[in-house]
């Protein structure tokens, strides 16, 4: 397991980590559990069909999660905390569909210990689906 990054040696500009997963049926529907989002968008066929994508699409927000576990397990890594994300959502995430999300370290405030990196995610057919800006401290 990684050490914490509270008091470590900070990443520098350019660095990047990336992060997979597949968005199975069964992981959709128990994120809308979890959260209480039983949107029929994203757990009912036949009212998919009739909505502007025609078939059901992952929650932005279930996608953008990739981001905070690339963020907390890999760069910067554990003991990093959010202070802060943009996002802009860019295309839809089908379900069965894999998702790659990248963080990229473009400024380190050293004094504070606050790293902001880009990030995006895209799916393997290489359309990007969001993308922002992460503040953390370290």
């Amino acid at each position: 397991m990684a050490e914490p990054s509270e008091g470590g040696a900070l990443p520098t500009v350019g660095q990047r980590a990336t992060r997979s997963y597949t968005f199975t049926a069964e992981s959709v529907a128990q994120f809308a559990a979890l959260v209480g989002d039983g949107n029929p968008i994203h757990l009912d066929a036949a009212y998919a069909a009739q909505a502007p994508f025609g078939r059901p699409i992952v929650h932005g927000i279930f996608v953008a999660s990739l981001l905070s576990a690339a963020l907390g397990e890999q760069l910067p890594g554990p003991g990093c905390i959010y202070l802060g994300q943009t996002l802009r959502f860019e295309a839809p995430v089908y379900v069965d569909e894999t998702v790659t999300a990248s963080v990229e370290v473009s400024a380190v405030r050293a004094e504070k210990r606050i790293v902001t990196l880009r990030t995006e995610c895209a799916r393997a057919d290489g359309v990007r689906v969001l993308s922002g800006e992460a503040v953390v401290k370290c």
